[in-house]
């Protein structure tokens, strides 16, 4: 994925209040600006990862309704002295990562759990010195969504509580492009046994695979 959409994206992500409760006009206005920054990073020739007929026919992404239900509050359990490791991608290449931590949330009636994520040499990358790295996947994979799953773009919290906002999840690139990009796999893991309806939709109609 490229560093710079990814940053742009996680910048606009700025949560509106520490509670979870959200002045609705207020964050309809912040999530149609990740939706708006994630489709111009589409139709940009510069940063897109669309290329020929898929490129002039793309539009927009589909989403689900904004629903701040799927913004929810989590506990945060940092990870002790955990080891980078070569994280598996599409492509057959690894990627380095090591966990940094797991989150605990509640979404409709169940107690949930997914791993946090952080790439190596966080710490020397312009834009990735407080980035987290959340790959995941529901039950609307290979039906709403792209059948690989979503990545979400989140920061070292300040404290031992995060909000998780799904309607700022994502597809990899390779779910459009899978000839030029090496994404890393959804652990088994972070599998949810829930359906996310919020973020990015899928739709293959412009895509070739």
């Amino acid at each position: 994925m490229r560093i710079k959409l990814l940053y742009t994206l996680l910048i606009s992500g700025f949560l509106i209040s520490c509670g979870n409760k959200v002045n609705p006009a207020d964050y309809k206005t912040e999530i149609e600006k990740f939706q708006t920054e994630l489709n111009e990073g589409y139709t940009n020739e510069k940063t897109t990862p669309l290329r020929g007929d898929n490129f002039k026919n793309f539009r927009q992404h589909p989403f689900f309704p904004i629903d701040s239900k799927y913004r929810v509050d989590a506990r945060l359990v940092k990870s002790e002295n955990s080891e980078y490791f070569d994280f598996p991608t599409s492509s057959g290449r690894t990627k380095r990562y090591r966990e940094y931590g797991k989150v605990y949330f509640k979404l409709d009636g169940k107690n949930l759990v997914l791993t946090l994520f952080q790439i190596e040499n966080a710490g020397k990358m312009k834009g990735y010195e407080k980035r987290l790295f959340l790959p995941f996947k529901d039950l609307t994979a290979g039906k709403q969504t792209y059948g690989g799953g979503k990545y979400l773009d989140l920061e070292i919290p300040t404290s031992d509580r995060m909000m998780i906002d799904f309607n700022k999840s994502y597809h990899p690139y390779c779910a459009y492009n899978a000839y030029d990009y090496s994404c890393p796999i959804v652990p088994a893991e972070n599998n949810l046994p829930v359906e996310i309806k919020a973020g990015v939709m899928y739709e293959d109609v412009y895509f070739e695979h």
